[in-house]
Order: C-alpha cells, then sequence, then structure tokens
C-alpha cells in the first residue's frame, strides 16, 4: 500500500502547478484584446474609401477584335469585343446542344466548330484559349 500513496501526491502537486500558468496566461490576453480594439476602427475606415472608387473596365476586353472566317461562320463577320465572342459562342454550342451529357465542362466539336478547336472535344477551359487564336 505504501507504493500506491507514492503514486497518488505526484499527482497532486501537478494540477497545482499547472494552475499557475493559466494565472498569468489570462493578465498577458487582457493587453491584446485592448490592442485590438484600438486596431479594429482603422481597418474598417480603409473599405469606406474603397467603395468611394468606382472599378473601370478594362479596355483590352472592349476592344473590337475581327474573327477569322472560321469563327465568322459561328458567330459572325462583324469585329465584336472578346467578352461578346464568348457569350455568341455559348449561345451556338447551347442552341446545338454540343455540350458533353456525362461531363458537361466538356464541348464536342461539330462541322463548324472543328475548324476552331481543332479536335473532337475540348473542356471549356481550353476553348477560350482556342478561340483567341482566331480573332485579330
Amino acid at each position: 500500500m505504501a507504493k500506491t500513496t507514492k503514486k497518488a501526491a505526484p499527482k497532486k502537486a501537478a494540477p497545482a502547478k499547472k494552475a499557475a500558468p493559466k494565472a498569468a496566461a489570462k493578465k498577458t490576453a487582457a493587453p491584446k484584446a485592448a490592442a485590438t480594439k484600438k486596431a479594429a476602427p482603422a481597418k474598417k475606415a480603409a473599405p469606406a474609401k474603397k467603395a468611394a472608387t468606382k472599378r473601370t473596365p478594362n479596355a483590352a476586353f472592349m476592344k473590337a477584335l475581327t474573327p477569322s472566317a472560321n469563327l465568322a461562320a459561328v458567330i459572325g463577320a462583324t469585329p465584336i469585343p472578346r467578352t461578346e465572342v464568348v457569350k455568341k459562342l455559348w449561345a451556338y454550342i447551347k442552341k446545338n446542344n454540343l455540350q458533353d451529357a456525362k461531363n458537361r465542362r466538356n464541348i464536342n466539336a461539330d462541322d463548324k466548330l472543328k475548324p476552331i478547336f481543332g479536335k473532337n472535344q475540348v473542356s471549356m477551359f481550353e476553348m477560350t484559349k482556342l478561340v483567341s487564336k482566331h480573332l485579330k
């Protein structure tokens, strides 16, 4: 029985030592909270300045580009911005049901799109890269 009492005595001493550091941690946490309260109003003032300025569109996206003969067969021959080219391509793809049934991110090329894409199936992310080669 003497062995069990020796083990129990150190266990009781250990929790008392752990309680002392917790009290010290509470004292150090209070100054940090005060520092964050002072910094918070400065952060709220910065977004108000950003909201006041109006975002301008990038002129490169608005520049009218002339499509190649192959691309003109799908979207038309008039010069239009790059953003409108993508919109018209998606309208053509949805109208002709060219999205892959299993993986909707893939586009199946028909006779008009094969010369533009260069293969039978492309992903929607790859499509914009391939179409940019047909714009001047």
